[in-house]
């Protein structure tokens, strides 16, 4: 099944956006899965659904903000490393999120039109995309005015604001809870969907069920820097999980994010990784998860081949 080339930046111009309850994963075919060569590729598929296990999820190669996972409205750049707002708060998430080690992000003001505003920082893959980041239990965020630390739509004291020409830097700090959560998921059990020409794997919310598990991780830690200077511990024990670097914007503010490894006021008082790491490493995760999910299901997958 030929696919469109995807542009330099790795991801359709045109694709499902996660939103109502649902998340859509880009995929590509999986030249290690088993039993690939009973399957012609160029065999018609129409009215079929397509095996998921014969697709993989396609890992972007760079650490970029998501296409896909961000509110409609939001303008990315097309090096997708900037994003402007319209209106209302809301926000997007890098493509890459990270669960444990000490890790580190920049982002710089190049726009703030009186009456806009910002909220950066960590958020996982449930903070709601239509509001500011810190509105819910799944981030954690610094404003623009005031220098307020939001989470959970809680507003506390922490610095003095920011504005346009600062650049931020944001540190989280994840103990390893040595538990297999660690692990992505492989999707390979999901339903493909095609869109434009593309596949997806379709993921259903779970939300409650999430919210439910919410625990905090003991010694964990959110600080934030202006131009290189600590500004001191935003958050400890925050709520284990998987965290993004996060985006929200209220009006036409424009932010423009460095995922490294060359960091304009690279902290000298921690021992860090740039969020850059995280692109290769994602991809070795995603083959273990794989793999993983081809060990325990080969019996269920050679019946399923027969089936077709």
């Amino acid at each position: 099944m030929a696919t469109p080339k995807l542009p330099a930046h790795g991801y359709p111009l045109e694709h499902p956006f996660n939103k109502d309850g649902y998340r859509y994963i880009l995929a590509e075919p999986d030249p290690h899965a088993p039993f690939r060569q009973e399957f012609d590729e160029s065999s018609d598929w129409a009215g079929k659904p397509i095996p998921g296990w014969l697709y993989r999820a396609l890992n972007p190669s760079t650490v970029l903000l998501a296409l896909h996972d961000r509110a409609p409205q939001l303008r990315v750049s097309e090096d997708r490393l900037a994003v402007t707002g319209e209106k209302g708060y809301c926000m997007v998430r890098a493509t890459h999120n990270v669960s444990k080690g000490t890790w580190y992000w920049e982002a710089t003001i190049e726009e703030m039109p009186e009456g806009s505003a910002t909220r950066l920082g960590w958020g996982q893959e449930y903070a709601n995309l239509q509001a500011p980041l810190g509105y819910d239990k799944f981030g954690y965020s610094w404003r623009s005015r005031k220098g307020t630390r939001f989470h959970e739509s809680r507003g506390k004291h922490y610095s003095n604001g920011y504005g346009e020409g600062d650049t931020l830097g944001f540190l989280i700090i994840l103990p390893d809870a040595h538990d297999a959560s660690h692990l992505p998921n492989t999707y390979k059990d999901r339903p493909l969907v095609k869109f434009k020409s593309h596949l997806y794997y379709e993921e259903k919310d779970q939300v409650p069920e999430t919210l439910k598990a919410l625990k905090p991780l003991q010694g964990s830690k959110v600080i934030f820097y202006k131009n290189g200077i600590n500004q001191g511990e935003a958050f400890i024990d925050i709520n284990k999980g998987a965290y993004y670097p996060t985006v929200s914007i209220h009006k036409s503010a424009t932010v423009s994010v460095n995922f490294g490894p060359n960091f304009k006021c690279s902290p000298s008082d921690i021992t860090f990784r740039g969020m850059n790491d995280r692109a290769e490493e994602a991809v070795a995760e995603q083959c273990m998860a794989d793999v993983l999910y081809f060990t325990e299901n080969e019996g269920k997958l050679r019946l399923d081949t027969f089936a077709l």
